[in-house]
């Protein structure tokens, strides 16, 4: 049984005690928006919880680059874990936007380039797993999913932009244009709850990623002495 490293026991206590804090502030410590009301309070989560699994997605598709150039099992670890965890933050992204558009837009879903791009993008890292599970061998599982995990990652930045590139009407809550669709003014109250927000779930992330690739490495361990 390998020792739980110190950093991981210190990451476990800041997610355990970060994310209720920051769930507090944006509950007390975070205004009403005056158009979209307490619902607009969903969005610290839905913003953060988007940064969270881009950074997995590009943290997924920096292990696949280093398996291939290494072929060290370690980093295929780290590219599966950062998928499968880039999935969890992709799906919460999903279902906390639809919480805030049913009242918004008086539906749970509307094909908006932002949101179409974000279901392709997480249907992609879906296949990602279901790929894996159709190769038989550990070190053809790695090396074709380090070769998806670096094409899928072409997702991410086209996620990203689309609403800079395409005509939508999902908020532009970060540096919104002039005349942006749906884009909302924050107070200075609004904006330090998103950068705490932001850093709570980046702490969260590697928190998770890192405890995944330990399991990953359990598994391996096991394996070997069951041969």
């Amino acid at each position: 049984m390998l020792k739980k490293p110190a950093a991981l026991v210190v990451l476990d206590l800041l997610s355990l005690t970060l994310v209720p804090v920051v769930m507090l502030i944006i509950i007390v410590y975070t205004p009403v928006e005056v158009v979209m009301g307490p619902v607009q309070k969903v969005f610290y989560f839905h913003i953060s919880a988007a940064w969270a699994g881009m950074v997995c997605f590009i943290l997924g598709a920096v292990g696949g680059a280093g398996y291939l150039l290494t072929r060290r099992i370690r980093w295929d670890w780290l590219s599966s874990a950062a998928i499968e965890v880039g999935l969890v933050f992709s799906i919460i992204t999903i279902f906390s936007g639809m919480i805030w558009a049913r009242p918004i837009w008086n539906t749970w879903w509307v094909w908006d380039p932002r949101l179409t791009t974000t279901a392709i993008m997480t249907l992609i890292y879906l296949a990602y797993f279901i790929l894996r599970a159709g190769v038989s061998t550990p070190e053809a599982q790695a090396r074709l999913g380090a070769v998806f995990a670096i094409l899928a990652a072409l997702t991410v930045p086209l996620t990203f932009f689309s609403i800079r590139l395409f005509r939508t009407i999902h908020p532009v809550v970060i540096a919104p244009a002039d005349g942006a669709g749906g884009a909302f003014s924050m107070s200075p109250r609004m904006l330090n709850t998103l950068l705490i927000s932001l850093l709570v779930f980046t702490v969260l992330l590697v928190d998770l990623v890192w405890r995944r690739v330990r399991l990953a490495q359990f598994e391996f361990e096991m394996t070997r002495e069951v041969e």
